[in-house]
Order: C-alpha cells, then sequence, then structure tokens
C-alpha cells in the first residue's frame, strides 16, 4: 500500500509530537547521573552515586517498599472489584447501567484535588489518615476506571455460548466464570491489574493529603525532598519510576496487543 504525503507527514506531526511530551522526562535521567551536588544539565561529568545514595539511605527505601507494597495490594483489589463492576455492568439489563458506568469513571475525570479533597475529609472523620488502609482504599478508587476499562472491552469481544455450554454441561454459574469467563478474559483483567499498579505507584496528590510521618510513598517523599533540598537523588528516584512504569505499561500494551491478534 502506498504511504501518500498526508500519511508521511501525519507520522511526523505525530512523532514531533511524541518527542515534545517525553523531552522534559528523558532530561532527568542523564541528571541522575550527574557527578555535581546539584541539578546542572547537561551534566559536566557522570556518576552513579546518587543511585548509591537512594538505596543506602533508609528514608528512601522506605518510601519504596511502601509503593509497592500498596501499589501490589491495590493492584489485585483493584482488579477484583473492577473485573466484578465490568462482569454486572455488560450483563445488567438495568436501565442505569450507563450512569453506573460514568460513576465509576468518574475518578479519572474529576480534577483529583477536588478528590483529594474529599478524601481527606472522610479519612479525617474515620482515622484513615496515614494508614496503609486509608492509602490502599484511596487509591483502588482511582485505579478502578483502569481495569473496568479493559476488561469491559474483554467481555464485550466473548462470545456468552461458551459459558452456557458449561453450564449446560453441568456446570455451576460460578465454576462457569471461574472455568470460561476469566480465562478467556485474563489479558483484560493483567492489563488492568498493571495500570492499577502504575497508578497507585504514581499517585503524588490524592497521597500529600493523606499521608502521615510514618507512612509516605515513592513520589510523596521526592516531593518533600525538592522542597528542601536540590540533590540528584531525586533525579534517581524519578529514573527508578520512569523505568518501572514504562515496563509496566509496556507489557500491557503488549498483553492487549497480543490479545487483539488472537482475536
Amino acid at each position: 500500500m502506498r504511504t501518500g504525503p498526508a500519511r508521511i507527514l501525519l507520522w511526523a506531526f505525530s512523532a514531533l509530537v511524541g518527542c515534545w511530551l517525553i523531552a522534559p522526562t528523558l532530561v532527568v535521567i542523564p541528571l541522575s547521573f550527574t557527578d555535581k551536588a546539584s541539578l546542572v544539565f547537561p551534566p559536566s561529568g557522570w556518576s552513579t552515586r546518587w543511585y548509591a545514595n537512594f538505596f543506602t539511605d533508609p528514608r528512601w527505601i522506605d518510601a519504596l517498599l511502601s509503593s509497592l507494597q500498596v501499589g501490589a495490594l491495590v493492584g489485585v483489589l483493584a482488579t477484583v472489584l473492577g473485573t466484578a463492576a465490568a462482569l454486572a455492568l455488560t450483563r445488567s439489563g438495568s436501565r442505569w447501567v450507563k450512569a453506573s458506568y460514568a460513576l465509576l469513571l468518574a475518578p479519572m475525570i474529576v480534577p483529583t484535588v477536588v478528590v483529594a479533597i474529599g478524601v481527606y475529609a472522610l479519612f479525617l472523620r474515620y482515622n484513615l489518615l496515614g494508614t496503609p488502609l486509608g492509602f490502599v482504599t484511596a487509591h483502588t478508587v482511582l485505579a478502578l476506571p483502569f481495569v473496568i476499562i479493559p476488561v469491559t472491552a474483554s467481555l464485550r469481544g466473548f462470545d456468552r455460548r461458551l459459558e452456557d455450554a458449561a453450564l449446560i454441561c453441568g456446570s455451576t454459574r460460578w465454576g462457569a466464570i471461574r472455568q470460561v469467563t476469566l480465562p478467556r478474559i485474563a489479558p483484560g483483567m493483567v492489563s488492568g491489574a498493571l495500570f492499577a499498579f502504575v497508578t497507585s505507584f504514581d499517585e503524588v496528590v490524592v497521597s500529600l493529603f493523606i499521608q502521615s510521618p510514618y507512612l509516605q510513598t515513592l513520589p510523596v517523599k521526592m516531593f518533600a525532598s525538592i522542597t528542601r533540598d536540590t540533590d540528584p537523588t531525586i533525579a534517581a528516584a524519578a529514573t527508578l519510576i520512569i523505568v518501572l512504569t514504562t515496563v509496566l505499561v509496556l507489557t500491557a500494551t503488549f498483553v492487549t496487543a497480543r490479545r487483539n491478534r488472537v482475536r
């Protein structure tokens, strides 16, 4: 198939926009390898001392472990709840399905600072500020839309006659869902779980509102660090986040693309 001038211009424009969006992010990576004690670009020398400082400082390690633990719990919880919600939305004949779908996707649409203020007021009343339960609950609410969307897409492409066949063969409704439906929509669930983890791992606005001196996630620790000092340890932490989230997002994209090819 021929590639016309309009198509070439479109690809060139898309590449230019992509470079413009990721350029500020890519600047962080060389900053993390500077040999200076401040954030100066371009670096005049190279060193891994700031990565060593990150991995030897208990405060940074505690923040990283907190983010990983909260993110893992959010990934599991959001996947379970999001899959259940997607099943209900795709199989319900209620006239409120569209309204329910919009409500579940609201955390993706409503400004994060608005959500943060509401979460803070609610958690303050129930003593959930600065607790692991509070972090997991708040992050799960934010991550749910990123599970519901891919799982719903998978369910809409699922042939329910396979489930009916399992019921005819003597399976229970739950058995048919567990043995037939869930394995078929597993790629969508995996994608949703990865996106849920990334959403939690990167979250900073809501986390700033519900943090405590005893529990800080890595983005909150980075925000607090840059308000006090500007040593390149924060660039090393940012680079680690970039690498981790990029790998997870590419994995989710690969899983989704592979599922589409199989279909």
